[in-house]
């Protein structure tokens, strides 16, 4: 991604695991279904978006906004785009200056499309019970007539989003039951291309309703997307986050580690700085209360978090020196998931905000 590297810290991007998950999921699927991978928020923090060899792989990819889809043509990306998220009027004219197809729900949008006579391809979105966007069965009727009306737009798919597939089985079998029927409407109007609706974890619980374009997101990048997904998958993790120790000093016991004391020194201790800190995305909830990887050895993180660094007590760590490798998560001793428990949230959200200022550096077996 970057050249002449010289920052100390990395997100590590290993492209053959990014496409050994690929061929797992494909496992899952009929000969005839397609992938679209999810590649929005920086291919979920992994940079894999930019990477042209990568997806055109791929016949079609997801993203979330426009301005997603804008880059990806910048990049070189000829194939499909598609934005997931009910765009805004204001974004209408880099829609189909770039050629990206939508997902719409809005008729408060379609109708700006119509006033500007301009021509436009859709996916609509149901609403099935995630409660966020999309059109419902009761007012789907109105929605297509409407679209008919505009001969501009052009309804290329229907699709839907799963809000329970990794937890609720009788909640998602609902939510199947009612898009079929949505199907069933949109295909008797429309000569469609596409119907989907599994993302991550419908694919692996919910297969056999994979209809012809599956979206996976966080498992292409080799992490569960929910409970027991590893269980059922076998899954390589793309991402290693790391450091190195940039200085080290020895104290003496009583004294104080960090902003606001909040560790003070048991013994006589040996400290290690190093250069990452929560500006580039290590939780602050951290402080206190997570390791790190030194020569496959854990160390616990002491004081509080900077903005662009910590510390770690490497005391007991046999021959640690200046420039040692530092693993924030490893996926070994220390995995993304250990980490996202720890600061109370998900994977995803641990991965897709590693902040910009740490290059990605990718990588092959």
């Amino acid at each position: 991604m970057l050249d002449n590297i010289s920052r100390p810290s990395v997100l590590e991007v290993n492209l053959d695991n990014f496409k050994y998950n690929v061929e797992k999921i494909k496992g899952f699927l009929k000969p005839e279904t397609k992938i679209m991978p999810v590649i929005k928020a920086e291919g979920y923090g992994t940079y894999i978006n930019t990477r042209l060899d990568i997806i055109n792989e791929f016949d079609i990819v997801a993203i979330a906004t426009v301005d997603e889809g804008v880059n990806l043509r910048k990049l070189g990306y000829k194939k499909e785009i598609f934005v997931l998220n009910q765009p805004y009027i204001t974004e209408i004219d880099k829609i189909v200056e770039n050629n990206l197809t939508i997902g719409v729900c809005s008729k408060e949008f379609l109708e700006e499309v119509k006033n500007r006579n301009c021509k436009i391809k859709v996916h609509i979105e149901i609403e099935t019970g995630m409660g966020r966007t999309g059109v419902s069965l009761e007012k789907l009727d109105d929605f297509i007539n409407f679209i008919k009306e505009n001969k501009n737009i052009e309804v290329e798919g229907v699709y839907t989003h799963l809000s329970s597939a990794d937890e609720d089985y009788d909640y998602t079998k609902f939510q199947l039951d009612k898009f079929q029927k949505a199907v069933e409407n949109v295909k008797a109007n429309f000569d469609i291309k596409y119907i989907h609706c599994l993302a991550s974890n419908g694919i692996i619980n919910f297969n056999k309703y994979q209809y012809n374009l599956v979206r996976p997101g966080i498992i292409m990048y080799g992490y569960e997307s929910g409970k027991g997904i590893k269980e059922k998958i076998d899954l390589k993790p793309v991402c290693t986050l790391k450091s190195k120790i940039t200085y080290i000093k020895e104290v003496e016991k009583g004294r104080s580690i960090s902003y606001g004391r909040r560790f003070i020194t048991k013994r006589k201790s040996k400290i290690a700085t190093v250069p990452l800190g929560y500006a580039d995305g290590l939780k602050r909830i951290l402080s206190n209360n997570g390791d790190v990887v030194i020569n496959n050895k854990k160390a616990p993180i002491i004081g509080s978090i900077c903005m662009d660094s910590f510390m770690v007590d490497v005391t007991d760590i046999k021959d640690v020196k200046y420039g040692d490798d530092v693993y924030i998560w490893d996926n070994n001793l220390i995995t993304l998931n250990d980490i996202a428990k720890k600061c109370d949230t998900i994977n995803y959200e641990i991965l897709s905000t590693i902040g910009k200022r740490v290059p990605r550096v990718f990588i092959k077996n």
